[in-house]
């Protein structure tokens, strides 16, 4: 999944986000040394909405931000904007918009692509930009303490507690967005990012092909098609999904989207000189 206007200069090693990024996306962009998002950046990963899980390195990226927001952003699909990546170090500059067209062509009138040279010439577009009140990221304190139990039904359970001793509207969405998740999809990316924190990117990225090949099998669930009936065909945004509750998944359900591939199903092969990424 990934919707964004996005230009990379492969020399300079510039990738810049503008608009919404998710997916291949962010998972080919975000490894980088310089990530540039706007006023126009939305990064989401709402695979768990459809029945999927998130991919394309995500893992890896997610498990590494503050805390346990990369819990949180996994399990509830929530946006972070521009500025917000900025403050959590998912991007590396912040430039307006409408100042885009200059800084394209500045970049591409460099003739080298030492980095500090690149740094000066984007750091001459950038804005300095803090998050609002309104920003999650001034939330992560109830983050830590909801999303660092060890399971969903746990999760579950801390935000129901701070909710009702806090009377927290945050809280009750966020246990919606949950509660409207796909069940199996829910325990199987909340393994997979902590998995990711003590993994390597290209270990995250084939474990999460294996994953895939695994979601997209039918043999344990349907619910990635059905997600995607429900919420991009017909648009109902009323999913059965199967199984219907955490009650009914088991540990052999969750454990097979991350066993090894059998002899059919060949295990993602990745380039053995790989450049470690700059997050």
């Amino acid at each position: 999944m990934a919707q964004m206007k996005s230009s990379i200069f492969e020399n300079k090693r510039v990738a810049i986000l503008d608009g919404i990024t998710m997916g291949c996306g962010s998972g080919i962009s975000l490894p980088g040394m310089f990530r540039v998002v706007t006023d126009k950046t939305i990064f989401s990963h709402p695979e768990t909405q459809i029945g999927f899980h998130p991919d394309a390195g995500a893992s890896y990226i997610l498990s590494r931000l503050p805390g346990y927001l990369g819990e949180y952003l996994a399990l509830t699909g929530d946006k972070l904007n521009g500025v917000e990546m900025i403050a959590c170090r998912l991007a590396t500059h912040y430039s307006l918009n409408a100042r885009l067209a200059l800084l394209e062509e500045r970049l591409g009138k460099l003739i080298t692509d030492e980095p500090s040279v690149v740094e000066a010439s984007l750091a001459q577009y950038g804005d300095l930009v803090y998050p609002d009140r309104s920003s999650v990221l001034h939330r992560i304190d109830t983050i830590d303490r909801c999303f660092s139990q060890e399971t969903v039904e746990e999760i579950i359970e801390a935000l129901g507690k701070e909710a009702t001793e806090s009377c927290d509207e945050w809280c009750l969405n966020t246990l919606r967005r949950i509660r409207e998740a796909s069940p199996l999809s829910l325990k199987v990316t909340l393994q997979s990012i902590r998995e990711g924190r003590f993994e390597t990117l290209d270990k995250c990225l084939i474990r999460e092909y294996r994953m895939s090949l695994r979601g997209i099998s039918k043999l344990v669930s349907s619910d990635f098609f059905e997600g995607v009936r429900a919420r991009m065909v017909d648009k109902d945004f009323a999913p059965k999904w199967d199984p219907p509750s955490l009650k009914d998944i088991s540990e052999d359900m969750i454990e097979y989207y991350f066993s090894p591939l059998s002899e059919v199903q060949s295990e993602l092969v990745l380039p053995t000189a790989l450049r470690e990424p700059y997050m």
